[in-house]
C-alpha cells in the first residue's frame, strides 16, 4: 500500500510539472500573442474585465475574519448601547493577497494610520460612502470594469459608482488638480500598456483594511494579455510620505463572455444619503 501511494504521488509530480511550466509562460506572457487592437499594431484589450480574488477587502494576506460590528458613530444611527452584528454577510473572505512580498512597507506613523482606519472602518472608509474608489482600488472591487479601445484613444468605465478614466497618450504635464481617479498617462511597451497615474487626492483607501496613501502617491500600472481572456495586471506604488520603498502588486484579471459581458448600474449615492445626512432630518426615520 505504502509502495502504491509512493508511484501515485510520484506520477502526479511528473504530470504537474509541465502544467507549472506553463503556468509561468502564460503568467510572464512568454508565448501568448494577444489579438491586434484597432491600429493593428498593439494587443486589443476592449471588453468587460473583473479581478477574481479578495484584494477588495484586504490586499494583504489574511484569514477570514469575523462579522464587522457596528458602533455609535456619525454614519452609524444605532442606540448608543447597541451593538449590531452583521454575521456572516459582513464577513472577511480569507485571501492570500496581491502585494508582493506579503507586506506593505509602510512607514511608523502611517502603519499606526492604517491601524486605526482598520478600527474605524465603518466611519472612515470612502467606499462606505459611494466615494469614487481611486486607482489601483478600482481595478480589483467585487465590480466589473470596461475597457473602450479605438484607434487612438482608451476609455475604462467602472460599474461602482460610475467611476471613469480617460487614458491619455499624449501627456499634458502635470495635473492641473488632485482628483478621485487622478490623471492617467499612458504609453505602449511591446505587448504591455504603461498608465502612469498621478495627482490623485489622500482620501482613497487601496481596500476596506484601512490601507491608505498620501497625495504624492504616484502608480505605475503595466496591464499586459497572457491568454485567451487572461490579463496581468501590475501597479507599483510610489509615496515616500507614507512608504519607505516603492512596492508593487499584481494579480490576474479575467475577461467576461456572453451576455454576462456587460456593466449594470450601481449609482450608489442614493444608498448612502440616509446613512450620512440622517440626522440632518426635521424628523429623523425610526
Amino acid at each position: 500500500m505504502i509502495k502504491l501511494m509512493a508511484a501515485l504521488a510520484v506520477v502526479g509530480l511528473v504530470a504537474a510539472a509541465p502544467m507549472t511550466a506553463q503556468a509561468q509562460k502564460a503568467k510572464a506572457g512568454a508565448t501568448y500573442k494577444a489579438p491586434r487592437g484597432p491600429d493593428g499594431k498593439h494587443p486589443d484589450l476592449n471588453g468587460v474585465w473583473q479581478a477574481m480574488n479578495s484584494a477588495g477587502w484586504d490586499i494583504e494576506p489574511h484569514a477570514a475574519r469575523a462579522a464587522l460590528q457596528l458602533r455609535p458613530g456619525p454614519f452609524v444611527p444605532v442606540p448608543a448601547k447597541a451593538v449590531v452584528a452583521l454575521g456572516a454577510v459582513g464577513a472577511v473572505p480569507a485571501g492570500l493577497g496581491i502585494v508582493e512580498g506579503g507586506e506593505i512597507p509602510y512607514t511608523v506613523d502611517a502603519k499606526k494610520t492604517r491601524d486605526e482606519n482598520r478600527a474605524n472602518y465603518l466611519e472612515r472608509d470612502p467606499e462606505v460612502k459611494c466615494y469614487l474608489p481611486g486607482v489601483p482600488r478600482a481595478n480589483y472591487m467585487h465590480l466589473p470594469f470596461q475597457i473602450f479601445q479605438s484607434e487612438k484613444s482608451m476609455i475604462i468605465a467602472y460599474e461602482y459608482a460610475g467611476a471613469v478614466r480617460n487614458v491619455l497618450f499624449t501627456d499634458p504635464g502635470p495635473p492641473p488638480v488632485d482628483s478621485w481617479m487622478g490623471q492617467s498617462v499612458a504609453k505602449w511597451d511591446g505587448d504591455s500598456l504603461v498608465v502612469t497615474v498621478t495627482g490623485m487626492n489622500d482620501r482613497t483607501w487601496f481596500d476596506r483594511a484601512g490601507n491608505h496613501h498620501s497625495d504624492q502617491m504616484k502608480v505605475e500600472e503595466r496591464w499586459t494579455p497572457t491568454g485567451p481572456g487572461v490579463m496581468r495586471y501590475e501597479a507599483t506604488i510610489t509615496d515616500p510620505n507614507t512608504f519607505t520603498k516603492p512596492w508593487k502588486m499584481s494579480f490576474n484579471l479575467y475577461k467576461r463572455q456572453g451576455d454576462d459581458a456587460r456593466l449594470n448600474q450601481f449609482k450608489c449615492v442614493e444608498f448612502v444619503e440616509e446613512l450620512m445626512y440622517g440626522d440632518l432630518r426635521k424628523e429623523p426615520l425610526k
